[in-house]
């Protein structure tokens, strides 16, 4: 009887206007996006292969030197990830490179620095399509499940026959889905050979699996709002009113609440900016800079009478007397420097987490972190990304920062070794190290929170369907 009851069901469906309006949609946007955002992945590799060339080639004409302390070493560039295609993310948001200074950490220019108009208007990728239009897709083809059979008078009928009225629920809930995903997977599978076509690594091993679990993570939300529509199906008496909630709800749970959990936590825990740090940090430099120079130079001219003499073995004298103050005064600028990195990290992740926890209200913000996470775009990437630049940094200070004074008597010798092309400072930079990829078995278990939340909202809202549906009085 059940399985009447589904081919009837997605007859139904087949033959309806919707069933057009979602054939166009799949075949028109999925693979079209795919192929559009794979064709700017390839324009940003080739633009972050022309940066990393034309730095290697500046630090041969130019070697790096970190006498000035905004100057930067080293750059540490940004390389775009194949699976941006599917899930643009936080990839243009974050900085091209980090530049090392003796300052720190400064953050290079990101892509939204240049960004054209069409910007505000939003990415259109696949993630987009899924969480945006599928969803409301899903809510059409649900929203009338048992509204409109009641509307109609046929409810009464078919439940008059001794039918169970799970086995009706079933059939709608199942059928409607059949109908829904199988053009999905159909145009998405289109769409991965047309990547394929075009060069898209698919068969690699840390890509493939991931690009199945896109798959999954996208069936399971359009389940989501299959349960929403047909618990408000359920609720209500007639299509036109349920039509309205149904808009309604799509509007507050995809428009609305991702967003306004993340307002809210800047309201309720606000943050300094990086620059306002970085700045912070450079006066503390400058202070301490100059505090030290004053006690250098008083040091040396008790050492020497006031007469300063350059012979054979001075420049030996000189460090030895420089060292224990550089030492000093290097550590107290480490401790400062961290103490206010630390705080700003706390600001950050307090209000980057009540963000998080505010906009999971809603079953899009938990497929829109679980999708960047698995395309490696995401706040796994960028954590990455920051950390890797933190530790090149702590690498460059202990091998080369560390061998800088400012003092005007180290600068004449530094400016003497620098113009020795036997002792180039280029030898003393270490290079930058390549970016760590998250498996994708760490990737699921930082997703574990989202995962569980998407089933959660599935399973509960499906109940709540069956259980308000059991107690209606036909």
């Amino acid at each position: 009887m059940l399985m009447t009851l589904i081919q009837k069901e997605i007859m139904h469906h087949i033959l309806s206007v919707r069933f057009v309006a979602l054939l166009l949609m799949c075949v028109l946007l999925i693979p079209l996006t795919l192929s559009i955002n794979y064709r700017h992945y390839r324009q940003n590799q080739v633009d972050y292969q022309e940066a990393v060339k034309r730095s290697s080639a500046e630090a041969k004409e130019d070697p790096p030197n970190a006498q000035d302390p905004d100057k930067e070493v080293s750059k540490l560039y940004l390389n775009p990830t194949p699976l941006s295609v599917f899930a643009n993310g936080l990839e243009e948001a974050l900085p091209t490179y980090l530049g090392m200074t003796r300052n720190g950490v400064r953050r290079g220019s990101t892509t939204l620095a240049e960004a054209p108009l069409s910007y505000a208007l939003g990415h259109l990728d696949f993630l987009f399509v899924v969480s945006t239009v599928f969803s409301l897709l899903a809510l059409l083809f649900t929203f009338d499940a048992v509204a409109g059979e009641r509307e109609a008078g046929t409810l009464r009928i078919t439940l008059a026959n001794a039918l169970p009225r799970d086995l009706f629920l079933w059939s709608k809930l199942i059928g409607g889905y059949i109908v829904f995903v199988i053009p999905f997977l159909v145009s998405f599978l289109f769409g991965l050979l047309v990547l394929v076509w075009q060069g898209f690594p698919l068969g690699e091993s840390d890509i493939f699996p991931r690009v199945l679990s896109l798959t999954g993570a996208a069936m399971l939300y359009i389940a989501v709002f299959f349960s929403i529509g047909t618990m408000i199906s359920t609720y209500l008496d007639d299509s036109k009113t349920a039509l309205i909630v149904a808009f309604t709800v799509w509007v507050f749970a995809v428009l609305i609440a991702p967003r306004a959990g993340f307002v809210t936590a800047k309201l309720i825990a606000p943050t300094r900016t990086v620059q306002s740090v970085y700045m912070e940090k450079t006066a503390v430099r400058n202070n301490l800079n100059a505090e030290k120079d004053e006690k250098i130079t008083k040091k040396i001219m008790e050492a020497t009478g006031g007469r300063l003499e350059i012979r054979p073995d001075g420049e030996d004298n000189l460090q030895e007397l420089r060292e224990p103050i550089e030492t000093e005064y290097r550590l107290k600028f480490e401790n400062q420097a961290n103490k206010i990195d630390r705080a700003y990290q706390r600001e950050k992740a307090r209000q980057e987490s009540m963000g998080e926890t505010l906009s999971r209200i809603t079953p899009t913000s938990s497929l829109t972190f679980l999708v960047m996470n698995l395309t490696q775009t995401g706040k796994l990437k960028r954590d990455t990304y920051f950390q890797t630049g933190e530790s090149y940094y702590a690498q460059l200070n202990t091998n080369y920062f560390t061998h800088i004074s400012d003092d005007p008597f180290a600068q004449i010798v530094q400016l003497a070794t620098r113009m020795n092309p036997s002792q180039s400072s280029e030898e003393k930079i270490d290079p930058p190290p390549n970016l760590v990829v998250t498996p994708l078995g760490d990737t699921l278990r930082h997703s574990a929170v989202d995962i569980l939340l998407l089933c959660f909202f599935a399973v509960v809202l499906t109940i709540g369907a069956f259980l308000k549906f059991f107690r209606t009085d036909i």
